[in-house]
């Protein structure tokens, strides 16, 4: 019954938000582009799924769909740098240290309820990434919330690919298991490494075996370009994504808190010739900032999430805005299906602390995460040729009162908050009926053959109208 009522729901909310490809003119708002300024009753004209006109006089064709948004505030759709939404089971393959072989995509779910509440709230774009039980962990992938599509659907085209890195307690805690966190039950055998220093000896060590690696791939590959016929170098999984990072075809984005190993880990990146990309939660990051812009690693950071564990207890709210004026390219990200909700007001903590103005704030959650993300010339601000991925919201985005009524990804739209409220009450009734009908007793069986006795009820005879 659990899936019946599952199915029912994504029927109901596919039917009642299609998307079908359209020229839209959004007019009338207050356009703030993060890039371009802020244009007062302003519109935006969307022409095969991109960004064609911004400005206060901009004209369609005839048969273009028109929104008024008269009083309403619109703003590039919002990216999360780190988010494990949308994972299919455990997203830690917690059995070995360094598990870069294994891929995100190949258990994203397109139908995980979190994709349309993140839509909701006005997410368009999620750094889906693997947990933090491994030095070296999985494979990521960035994807739209391209709610209805497929999982193959959702990857964001262009999108480079990353890597899962992770530093700190989460590793280091598979060295000395205890029940509960990432075990259940009895505690597991010891797994290297169970200390700070093990797990950046696990990240030196195969980055050492991949540039052999490397090196082996390069010999062959030149012998084949002489005309030679050697014998190829086997491949190995786990070391073909560290190859990737080494030639700049991969991301690495790191979990870490402390400042100790957020230079550790700069340290390793300079020693074994690859860039870090992002630090994520980076509690710490206002103590080495510096360090961090020199370096060139973006910061992909909480508001104000403090004290959960040891490591976050020197955390503060002021760090954002700190990094970013050190010259740290800096992101706010939700690392919850909660938190994605509502990651506009997450950035509008950091105009109280630290004085961010409007523009810096919402560019915590679009431009710099799209430039973390190596996007930011498909999507994160409002201009011309960019993919329409937009939201319409009722009051200024950075206002606690402010709602989500339209969001667009590729010119679509794929959530309005007026049709989905004029929805819910169907969806409810449809909802009681199958919840009655599952406390229904069963019918008696027969004495041999398990037929029914007495006469068959509507209700016995078609179980599932309700969902036609």
């Amino acid at each position: 019954m659990g899936r019946v009522l599952l199915n029912m729901s994504f029927t109901l909310v596919f039917a009642a938000f299609p998307v079908t490809a359209e020229t839209i003119l959004i007019r009338n708002a207050t356009v703030l582009t993060v890039t371009k300024g802020t244009v007062q009753n302003g519109s935006v004209l969307i022409e095969n799924g991109k960004i064609a006109a911004v400005g206060k006089n901009v004209s369609a064709p005839a048969d273009a769909t028109v929104v008024d948004a008269t009083g309403k505030y619109l703003m590039p759709g919002i990216i999360d740098c780190h988010s494990h939404t949308a994972v299919e089971g455990g997203v830690n393959e917690g059995t070995v240290s360094d598990s870069s072989m294994v891929d995100i995509k190949d258990v994203i779910d397109p139908t995980d309820i979190n994709i349309y509440r993140g839509l909701a709230g006005g997410l368009t774009v999620s750094n889906v990434l693997h947990g933090s039980a491994n030095a070296i962990g999985g494979q990521t992938e960035v994807i739209k919330l391209r709610w209805g599509k497929t999982a193959k659907e959702m990857a964001f085209e262009g999108a480079k690919p990353g890597i899962k890195f992770a530093l700190g307690e989460n590793p280091k805690r598979q060295g000395q298991p205890q029940p509960g966190f990432f075990n259940q039950g009895p505690a597991p055998e010891r797994r290297y490494p169970g200390t700070r220093m093990g797990v950046e000896e696990v990240i030196r060590e195969s980055f050492a075996e991949a540039k052999d690696y490397q090196a082996t791939r390069k010999d062959y590959n030149a012998k084949v370009a002489r005309g030679e016929h050697p014998i190829p170098p086997r491949r190995d999984l786990r070391l073909e994504p560290l190859v990737e990072v080494l030639e700049g075809n991969r991301y690495v984005h790191a979990h870490c808190y402390r400042s100790d190993e957020i230079l550790m880990l700069l340290r390793v990146a300079d020693e074994m010739g690859f860039k870090i990309r992002t630090l994520q939660h980076v509690l710490e990051g206002y103590k080495v900032a510096k360090e961090i812009a020199a370096h060139g690693a973006g910061a992909s950071t909480f508001s104000d999430w403090w004290s959960y564990k040891a490591e976050a207890y020197d955390a503060t709210p002021y760090n954002a805005a700190i990094m970013m004026r050190k010259g740290v390219n800096v992101s706010v990200n939700s690392d919850s299906d909660e938190l994605q909700r509502h990651l506009n007001l997450e950035a509008a903590k950091s105009m109280r602390y630290g004085g961010l103005n409007e523009t810096e704030a919402l560019s915590l959650v679009t431009i710099n995460p799209a430039k973390q993300l190596g996007v930011e010339d498909k999507v994160g601000s409002i201009e011309v040729g960019k993919s329409a991925d937009l939201v319409m919201f009722d009051q200024h985005p950075l206002s606690n009162y402010s709602k989500a009524m339209k969001v667009w990804i590729d010119g679509h739209e794929y959530f309005d908050r007026d049709k989905d409220m004029e929805t819910r009450p169907k969806f409810e009734a449809q909802k009681k009926t199958l919840l009655d009908k599952e406390k229904t007793p069963a019918p008696a069986a027969g004495p041999k053959g398990g037929h029914q006795q007495g006469p068959i009820t509507p209700t016995q005879t078609k179980p599932l109208e309700v969902m036609n």
